[in-house]
């Protein structure tokens, strides 16, 4: 189990449990309702695929544990040490089954039956436990159905068949366990990133904490080969920190002071003093763990389906076993013990278990592989949604372009090179655009004194606006002048020549003094961004670059990655309706942008995906996915992750139901026998399991 706090609740604790028993949704369904209405429980999630709950609670110690217990789901530490004993019954009963068999051959049909007796009550006691726990809540689970199945068995006197049963169901079990939990331990590496205490710089002198004690604006000490306990700003030492537990790149990044390390980024050979920046349960590996866990707990639209579905199939199949089972012996004369066990092998059926695990354990599966690559997608209809995609359309800035820009140019139409710049960069300085602080960093490399602004205000998708010295200024683009009447004409010809070489103009001007000047501003390609292209082209989607920028920069740009779509001079409100349009023509589209100026856009599309390593916050909590590595490659990674995601639901669909029609139609001719259909069933909840795991491996995405 693990306890940490809920960030931004006072004393409720986040846990989360590994959970005995808990195999199919109407478990899942069953664990929200007891324990997510008790009293000091603020929220619960739980998921079959992983065996898991998460509560929320501000129960005391011990009491969620009991209210679990009583439930009849006991939660254990560890998965393996819930195994090893669901193994040693089930090697137990094998045994006392083969020696059954042996007895039938060469000693007698009764002494088989003393022996037949033993495996069924030490493979199907904790079967029948967990069965009549679950009756008493009112749901039929696959535990009840094949206790009925088994006892029904002995009542005909098909002792063996019931044995058998019993130990091919506890087998099947124990695999299908093993199976989930190689997708419990791909969570878990995930959530044992970040260490649990850090070495504290505190006036005393050094001393280990534990990370949960540690405060914001606390100085820490990350030392060579250490992960960093938590996110910060490194205020002394240099080193190379490999952020691939978040990023999923395994390349060294330069610190140096001044910038942030992440919570879970494994430092190099140097020693880095680190002032923290989020307390423990707010760094973003905590946030991405959160969201991961959320979003493995969500339904997907098709598991939506598969239970609605299960919800109808399992009652009708139950009213046709008794139906089976009674009345050709009433009406038709009917051998009773034939057709009872004919109606058995129909209750076996009725359980859906390989059905509703189809969908879950593709999707937990998918969401921890685009975890592994640094891709973090907020739940299971988002990934189904990236499969579905037919277009992908791109901001440029901070997109496209690396989102440093940087200025080349100062034209002065009045006045001098470098009071246009200071104005500028006075506005700028209030600015959070990128374009922004290219304008500040060119007047800081200049040594250009920046005189003090008021009243700044953004104008969006346009520039800023603000007093310098008494006067009003405006800095922006060409079409904001326009739009103001305040256009001269006088640096037309070289805005021309600067936006034809792929270059934005910034004219800086005043109500009062009409245009000041003019800069020009670069930002060069992201270096992925034409393979990032040419492997959506690939994939048959539609691209398109949506821009606020002139139109001659964003087609230059738009050219030199093979994208014929490309719409410039766009405001937010702009960019959100000719999506709609790109929407209507070619299907379901992903929108990439920043997270800020491109929200009402990512909000709007299929799947907004957020590049976000440099705006996480915003990216975290705005986007349906979000690129931590801000790799453009990652995108065309995310489509076909997603396009497995989907074809590998609807295999495990396709069979679940083709087993299920089989065995059913074997059943009611005659032919099916109890372990056959027991075999049948876990048979294929133990294919759709190893299919939906197939999804962790790189090779099959």
């Amino acid at each position: 189990m693990r306890a940490e706090p809920c960030p931004g609740c006072e004393g409720e604790r986040r846990q989360t449990f590994v959970v005995e028993g808990l195999d199919c949704s109407a478990e899942e369904a069953l664990i929200e309702e007891r324990i997510g209405g008790l009293d000091g429980v603020c929220s619960l999630q739980a998921s079959a695929v992983t065996g898991q709950a998460t509560v929320v609670h501000t129960l005391g110690p011990g009491q969620l544990e009991r209210a679990f217990a009583q439930a009849g789901f006991p939660v254990k530490e560890a998965a393996p040490e819930a195994l090893a004993p669901a193994a040693a019954r089930t090697t137990i009963a094998a045994m006392t089954l083969a020696a059954a068999g042996f007895a039938v051959g060469f000693v007698s049909p009764a002494a088989a039956i003393a022996l037949y007796l033993p495996a069924i009550l030490v493979g199907g006691a904790a079967v029948a436990r967990r069965g009549w726990q679950r009756a008493r809540e009112g749901v039929l689970d696959m535990n009840a159905l094949m206790t009925i199945a088994v006892v029904g068995a002995m009542a005909v006197g098909e002792w063996g068949e019931g044995a058998a049963t019993v130990v091919l169901f506890s087998l099947a079990q124990l695999l299908e366990a093993r199976s989930r939990e190689r997708a419990r331990r791909a969570l878990s590496d995930l959530m044992r990133v970040a260490p649990e205490t850090a070495l504290v710089r505190a006036p005393q002198g050094e001393e280990r904490r534990a990370v949960d004690r540690i405060a914001r604006g606390a100085l820490i000490v990350v030392q060579p080969g250490e992960r960093v306990p938590l996110d910060g700003v490194v205020v002394a030492g240099v080193s190379g920190v490999d952020q691939s537990p978040l990023t999923g790149e395994s390349k060294h990044v330069a610190k140096q002071p001044g910038d942030e390390v992440l919570a879970g980024s494994i430092n190099g050979a140097g020693v880095l003093d680190v002032r923290v920046t989020r307390a423990a349960g707010e760094t973003t590996l905590a946030r991405v763990l959160r969201r991961t866990l959320e979003a493995q707990a969500s339904r997907a639209p098709s598991q939506s389906f598969v239970d609605r579905f299960a919800r109808v199939y399992t009652p009708l199949v139950l009213v046709l076993a008794v139906g089976v089972a009674c009345l050709p012996p009433l009406f038709l004369g009917g051998d009773f013990a034939a057709w009872t066990y004919r109606g058995l092998v129909l209750l076996v059926i009725a359980c859906p278990c390989a059905l509703v695990i189809a969908t879950p354990v593709a999707v937990v599966s998918g969401l921890t592989a685009a975890s592994r690559r640094g891709v973090l997608v907020k739940g299971g209809m988002h990934l189904e949604d990236l499969g579905r995609v037919r277009g992908v359309v791109f901001d440029k800035t901070g997109t496209l372009s690396s989102g440093r820009p940087v200025v080349t140019d100062v034209l002065p139409a009045a006045g001098s090179a470098r009071e246009v710049l200071a104005l500028a960069a006075s506005l700028e300085s209030r600015s959070a655009h990128p374009i922004g602080a290219a304008v500040v960093d060119r007047a800081r490399l200049d040594g250009i004194d920046v005189p003090p602004a008021t009243d700044v205000g953004e104008i969006p998708g346009r520039g800023v606006h603000g007093r310098v010295g008494g006067s009003d200024l405006l800095v922006g683009s060409h079409r904001l002048f326009d739009e103001r009447g305040l256009c001269d004409h006088r640096l037309d010809a070289e805005l021309t020549r600067l936006e034809s070489e792929g270059k934005t103009a910034i004219l800086v001007g005043s109500g009062e003094r009409g245009i000041l000047g003019a800069m020009a501003v670069t930002d060069g390609l992201r270096p992925e961004a034409v393979a990032a292209a040419a492997a959506l082209r690939a994939l048959g989607l539609e691209l398109a670059v949506l821009s606020g920028d002139n139109a001659r920069t964003v087609a230059a740009l738009a050219s030199r990655l093979g994208i014929a779509e490309a719409h410039a001079d766009l405001l937010p409100e702009d960019k959100v309706e000719r999506l709609g349009r790109l929407q209507a023509r070619w299907g379901p589209t992903a929108m990439i942008g920043d997270g800020i100026n491109d929200a009402p856009a990512l909000a709007a599309a299929t799947v907004g995906i957020a590049m976000g390593e440099r705006g996480t916050d915003v990216a975290l909590e705005t986007a349906d996915v979000a690129l931590m590595a801000e790799d453009l490659r990652l995108v065309p990674f995310a489509v076909r992750l997603g396009t497995a995601t989907r074809r590998t639901i609807r295999a495990n669909i396709g069979l679940s139901l083709a087993v299920k029609a089989v065995v059913l139609g074997l059943g009611l001719a005659g032919y099916g026998s109890l372990w056959a259909a027991v075999g049948a069933d876990m048979g294929a909840s133990l294919l759709v399991i190893a299919n939906g795991l197939r999804l962790l491996r790189p090779r099959d995405v």
